[in-house]
């Protein structure tokens, strides 16, 4: 099966992880989660910036790992994923993960997000969650949802 067509702008605000997210690495894994061709920015971005976002557009006046903007989800899928770094760092610290495979996991779930996937009720929780396992697992890394 080939994957979808991908545009993708990869942006650093923040540029301490750039060395884990190789251009060549971010399309894999957000190809991975497309369904549809896609058009995507996808910007890195200190504490400040991602508070900012999520205080403007969430109501919610903390940073936050990744904020989906999606624009359209057909014919193509387009949005902007915005990935705090350093709540990335802290929260693949806390799980216990490496945190290039936590970025990986933000960009599928940011990527799913952009194609109309959401997780506010159990049952679309559950879909979510079980498409990002099977995605994460046929990348090569671990269930992001281990068994409690």
């Amino acid at each position: 099966m080939s994957q979808p067509e991908l545009s993708l702008s990869l942006q650093f605000a923040d540029p301490r992880h750039r060395a884990l997210l190789p251009r060549h690495k971010v399309m894999r894994w957000i190809r991975a989660a497309l369904e549809l061709p896609g058009e995507l920015t996808v910007r890195i971005v200190g504490a400040e910036e991602g508070q900012a976002l999520n205080r403007e557009f969430r109501g919610k006046d903390y940073a936050t790992n990744v904020l989906t903007f999606d624009y359209s989800h057909e014919p193509v899928v387009t949005a902007d994923l915005v990935i705090c770094a350093q709540v990335v760092e802290r929260e693949a610290s806390e799980a216990g993960t490496d945190i290039a495979a936590y970025y990986a996991h933000m960009l599928v779930h940011g990527t799913l997000h952009a194609q109309g996937y959401d997780h506010e009720e159990d049952d679309e929780a559950a879909c979510m969650e079980g498409r990002e396992t099977e995605i994460m697992l046929g990348l090569g890394f671990a269930d992001p949802y281990p068994a409690a």
